[in-house]
Formats: structure tokens, C-alpha cells, sequence
């Protein structure tokens, strides 16, 4: 967290620990058959090792609540071989040469990989030599201390791919980020985006608070979070923000397209709680685009498939080749980077051949071409302001001034590959949200980085360039102030060399 975001607690209550059917199981499928673990207790305390097995269990492991002949590892913190093998003798329990004794290192790694990695011998523990067992188990070793890789505080440093390794932390800490957002709280949303974002780039899971250290961005308060969830299983401040009345309105609100936090704050002011309520209610006027969300509430709500994102780039491709025949069209945003679901569909279009007038034309032609085929339910067509030589701006969420249109479109249901889609009894087809831009051809590279995302990706990109290259970036343009120069750039490899960044795919920006 920023220095300036940071808030200072006071000493935090210790809260009763949770334990027996308060941290309970729910059945998870086994994939590992072949590996039984037994995490330790000792020195490790009973609620953290019920959130370790559930965390286990969930990855699918084989996680037994007693010791017994069938495990064929013992996990433990803080233990060496010796105090695991002492604590088996006191239970009367004689340890066979083919268990295995490890460190919570080793369970971490496999959490991180979600699946077994091999034993090495940073992972195995030490018996000292003059131990009576420590000839049955030769094999047992001394844990050096881990070398944590240093973590840039930048998204445009680290590959970020889908597999998240800590959904339980980052769920939490962008919940709290949207509350803040719907305060107005800027300062304390950015800082928890980049708490979440750079527990989403770690290859392991958050198993203790010593995992946490050489982290950037973790300030004060996101290290009380996870250590409470690490503790409890659970946050009691996002518990008390999901149930918060002005949280849940501002949540339900913002869901319909073209509601956002001003019009929400109205509604909520004026006694508002439910969308019916508000749909009922005469003296309220609703813009264009409000009307359309609330009578495609229910399809625009749900996520958009990626079977279903590809049936409405064929009609996109259809509509715009009709128009325009050598034109480039490239689906950017989540489903670029590889997301199976999503809320709308994102389309860049751009061409070489297109003069400055005629491209002023295009996006009404599609949109003419798509109504006449009965598939525009909703259009708002945002004009070109773009400037050729006009500097980046220096605002890292600042808007493009490339003409674009904000869709609704109708998708019928045999578009879609069967089984993908979930048909509505008696309805044929499904609205979906498209945007559509289009750039110059000589500002693709940049267009198409910009619109690719994630959002958190973009501002430490534009962040990075402005701190550590005194450049500016935006979705035009890449200026270089020392030089006083706009660097070319045909693709997004070329703008990243520029940056002297390492290229990072579109499936590693999911920061």
C-alpha cells in the first residue's frame, strides 16, 4: 500500500479461535490418490492448520484429521525432523523409513503448482544425528531459509496469468476496493487493487504471515486482512461491507448499464433499495441508455460465454467486412486475455487503406448494416476527438478520444455452440453487451495494448513509463520527454521495447 494510503491500527483484539465444526470440511474430489497427508498441530495452532487442510483438501489433496498407518507425509512448521519423530515416540507411534517429513514449504509450493511437486532437499527435514530413529530416515534434511525472488510493485513487471493461487485473500481485498470506489475513496481503492494484483501474480499460496514478507504493496492494514482470514477463514470488515445496506444498493444499482455512482447515490439518498422500486416510481427519468439496461437487465446481468463472445464476433466481422473489406478486427479486453467468461465484448477495428473522412463513416455504416438485420437492440455512437500530435495524457485512467459505439446487440440462441448456453424457456435469443472502436492505423499498437487490459495492468504501464522512464503513455501514443520525440510503434512487442520492459503475453496481463 502507498505510503500516503497506509492506515495506522491500533492493537488488534485477539478473537476467540474457531475450531471443530466452526472450520469444518465440505467433501472435495481427491486427485492425488497416491499422497496422504498429516499436517502437524504442534507449534502450528488449530486454526491455522484447519484453513491449511481445507486449502489442501480444496486443491485435491488427501488431508486425514488423524494420524494413522495409511498417511505418507507429515507436514509441520516450525519443526524440526527430530521434534516430528520426538512427538511420534510420545504418541506411541513408530514412524516407517517411507514417511515422508516436510516442511510447510513443500505444501506450499504444491498449493502454488495445485498439484504435487517433487521433494527436494530444501523441503525435507533434519534429525540430528544422535536421534535413537535417525537411522530409519537418512534421507531427512535441514531447511535452508527460502530466497524470496524480489516482486516488482509494477503489474507490467510480473506475468499475472488466470491461475490465482490466493482467490481467498484477493476476493476479499477487491471488495473492499469496490466499496471505497462507491465511497469515492480513491486513494484507499488504488491501494487495495495493488494488494490484490500482486497476490494474484504469486506463483504459491499465502499460507502464514512469514510468506507475506519482501511482498510490495501489502501495507498495514492488508497484512491485518490476510492474517485475519489466515486466522479465521474469514474477514470481519468484508463481512461487515457485504452486509452493509449502502454496499449491497450501490452494488445492485451500478449492475444495470448506464447506472453509475452519481445516479446511485441519488437513488440511495431518496430511500431506494430495490430495482423494482425504482422502475415503478413516475417522477424518475431515465436516459437512453438507463432504459435499455433495465429491459435487458436479466441477459446483460449475466456473464457472456466465450462460445458466446465468438458468435457475436462472427456477426461483428460480418457487418464490418460489408463496410469495410480490408479491415482489421480484433476482439481485445478478458476474452484476449484468455478469460472463459466476461460481461461484454470488446472489438477494435482499424485499416490501412481507410481516409480520415470515410472513417468518420464506418462505425454508422456497421451499426446501419446490423439494425437492418434485426440484431441492434441499443446504440450511442461516441464521435472521434482524437489529435494527432496531442501529448498522452497524464492521467492513468484517462479515456480514449477514438470514436466508438456502445452496443446491444441480439444473439440468437443456434449461434451458439449447444451446451454452452443456457436457453431461456420460450426465448430465442440473448442481449449482449458489444463496444466497438476504431483507430488509425498507425495507432493500432497502441489502441490495441490499451484495450487489451486488465485495468490494473494499463495504470502501473502507464505508471512505470511516467516513474521510470519519463515517458507518457496512453491508448494514442508513446512520447519520450527527455528526447521530446513520439516513439513508433507497429506492435505492442515494439511498445513494451521501448519501455525496456520484457513482452508480456496477453493471457500474463490478468492483473
Amino acid at each position: 500500500m502507498d505510503a500516503q494510503c497506509t492506515v495506522h491500527l491500533g492493537p488488534r483484539k485477539k478473537r476467540p479461535r474457531q475450531t471443530g465444526a466452526l472450520m469444518a470440511s465440505t467433501p472435495h474430489d481427491v486427485r492425488f490418490q497416491e499422497l496422504v497427508l498429516y499436517i502437524l498441530e504442534k507449534k502450528m495452532g488449530t486454526s491455522r492448520r484447519a484453513f491449511l487442510m481445507e486449502l489442501a483438501r480444496r486443491k485435491g489433496f488427501r488431508v486425514e484429521n488423524e494420524l494413522s498407518d495409511s498417511v505418507t507425509h507429515i507436514v509441520a512448521e516450525n519443526n524440526s525432523g527430530s521434534d516430528v519423530l520426538q512427538w511420534l515416540q510420545v504418541q506411541n507411534i513408530k514412524a516407517s523409513s517411507q514417511l515422508e517429513l516436510l516442511d510447510i514449504s513443500w505444501l506450499n509450493d504444491c498449493l502454488g503448482a495445485g498439484k504435487p511437486v517433487e521433494m527436494t532437499g530444501k523441503h525435507q527435514l533434519i534429525v540430528r544425528r544422535d536421534f535413537s530413529t535417525a537411522a530409519s530416515n537418512p534421507g531427512l534434511q535441514k531447511l535452508p531459509p527460502p530466497a524470496l525472488q524480489k516482486i516488482s510493485q509494477y503489474a507490467c513487471q510480473r506475468r499475472t496469468t488466470l491461475n490465482n493461487c490466493n482467490c481467498i485473500f484477493t476476493e476479499a481485498l477487491e471488495t473492499l476496493a469496490e466499496n471505497c470506489e462507491f465511497q469515492e475513496n480513491e486513494g484507499s481503492c488504488v491501494a487495495f487493487m495493488r494488494a490484490a494484483s500482486v497476490l494474484k501474480s504469486l506463483p504459491f499460496a499465502i499460507v502464514s504471515m512469514k510468506d507475506t514478507e519482501g511482498i510490495p504493496c501489502l501495507g498495514d492494514k492488508v497484512k491485518c486482512i490476510i492474517e485475519e482470514i489466515i486466522e479465521d477463514g474469514e474477514s470481519s470488515e468484508v463481512k461487515a461491507v457485504l452486509n452493509d445496506e449502502r454496499y449491497q444498493s450501490f452494488k445492485l444499482f451500478t449492475s444495470v448499464f448506464g447506472v453509475g455512482l452519481k445516479t446511485s447515490e441519488k437513488w440511495f439518498r431518496m430511500g431506494f433499495r430495490t430495482l423494482s422500486k425504482i422502475k415503478s416510481d413516475k417522477s424518475l427519468k431515465f436516459t437512453r441508455m438507463q432504459k435499455a439496461g433495465f429491459l435487458y437487465y436479466e441477459d446483460l446481468v449475466s456473464c457472456v460465454t466465450r462460445a458466446e463472445a465468438e458468435a457475436v464476433s462472427v456477426l461483428v466481422k460480418e457487418a464490418v467486412w460489408a463496410c469495410l473489406p480490408d479491415a482489421f478486427i480484433t476482439i481485445t479486453g478478458g476474452f484476449r486475455r484468455g478469460k472463459k467468461i466476461g460481461h461484454d465484448v470488446d472489438f477494435l477495428i482499424t485499416s490501412p487503406e481507410v481516409t480520415e473522412d470515410e472513417e468518420q463513416q464506418i462505425l454508422h455504416k456497421v451499426t446501419n448494416f446490423l439494425e437492418n438485420k434485426g440484431l441492434l437492440l441499443y446504440c450511442d455512437i461516441i464521435e472521434s476527438t482524437f489529435e494527432k500530435f496531442k501529448l498522452p495524457s497524464r492521467k492513468v485512467d484517462a479515456l480514449d478520444h477514438f470514436q466508438k459505439c456502445f452496443l446491444i446487440l441480439k444473439l440468437h440462441h443456434q449461434r451458439v455452440d449447444r451446451g454452452e448456453y443456457s436457453q431461456q424457456e420460450g426465448k430465442t435469443w440473448k442481449a449482449i453487451r458489444v463496444d466497438l472502436v476504431l483507430c488509425p492505423y498507425e495507432r493500432r499498437a497502441f489502441a490495441l495494448l490499451g484495450w487489451t487490459g486488465s485495468r490494473q495492468f494499463e495504470r502501473d504501464l502507464r505508471r512505470y513509463a511516467t516513474h521510470e522512464r519519463k515517458m507518457m503513455l496512453d491508448n494514442h501514443a508513446l512520447y519520450d520527454k527527455t528526447k521530446r520525440i513520439f516513439l513508433k510503434a507497429e506492435s505492442e512487442e515494439e511498445i513494451f521495447a521501448h519501455l525496456g520492459l520484457d513482452y508480456i503475453e496477453p493471457w500474463e496481463r490478468n492483473a
